[in-house]
């Protein structure tokens, strides 16, 4: 919206409908009727299950589990938006660990002015990357069948960070821990990534979750996130 100058009020009466239910999608993360969400998604040129993924769910996905928002096959499914408007809509906290995903900046330039102006506003900023020379990062490569690539890509995801170093409100580390799960926390919302030995992370399954009871899943991927933390080395400017 911000990008087309759509305001709350010319959205809402290019879609018809009142300027509150718009307000209501974009602060509260409600989601429309999918005519409506159809309607409004091609008005702002948005891929309408990246704007609202509860869309696309199966109603059998639910009965799993209430934290269960959407499932994906693979994370190749999901457009770079999804990711992107997990991290705008964040208010409190942002938390990423991976060994790269370097997916992000290159899709998506303006992901460090992004996570700025999120910390700016007051939001906590966790990014915690691969350390290309530890022997579980090496081991990813030749799993994979990537060789020394993983590697590189660790090294690239450090270059595009290392400009955020020192700003406050954001921290950045490196990290040699197994990597079973790539992880993108926005808030109470989340991507988990899931790995497959010899697949390569765009080839593996996303499960987008929403916090919804204390020691649900949600909060068993935040732990895991903390304790990869607690081990992560920071990295320094220069």
């Amino acid at each position: 919206m911000m990008a087309g100058g759509w305001t709350h009020a010319s959205l809402a009466a290019k879609v018809d409908v009142d300027p509150k239910s718009v307000e209501r999608w974009v602060n509260l993360g409600r989601t429309p009727r999918r005519e409506t969400a159809m309607r409004a998604a091609e008005t702002i040129g948005e891929d309408v299950f990246a704007l609202w993924p509860k869309l696309r769910q199966a109603h059998a996905a639910r009965a799993v589990s209430p934290e269960l928002v959407a499932l994906y096959t693979q994370r190749a499914d999901l457009p770079v938006s999804t990711f992107i408007g997990l991290f705008t809509q964040a208010r409190q906290q942002i938390d990423v660990l991976v060994y790269a995903a370097v997916f992000l900046h290159e899709a998506y330039p303006r992901l460090n002015d992004l996570l700025r102006e999120r910390a700016a506003e007051g939001c906590t900023v966790r990014i915690a990357v691969g350390d290309a020379g530890s022997a579980n990062v090496q081991q990813r490569g030749r799993e994979e069948a990537f060789g020394h690539g993983i590697a590189s890509r660790c090294r690239l995801a450090i270059m595009h960070y290392r400009a955020l170093v020192d700003t406050p409100g954001i921290e950045l580390r490196t990290h040699g821990t197994t990597l079973y799960n790539s992880i993108y926390r926005a808030d109470d919302q989340m991507l988990v990534n899931s790995h497959v030995w010899g697949a390569n992370a765009y080839a593996a399954p996303v499960w987008h979750l929403r916090r919804n009871d204390d020691g649900g899943m949600f909060d068993g991927y935040a732990g895991s996130f903390d304790a990869v933390w607690a081990t992560a080395t920071p990295i320094q400017g220069g």
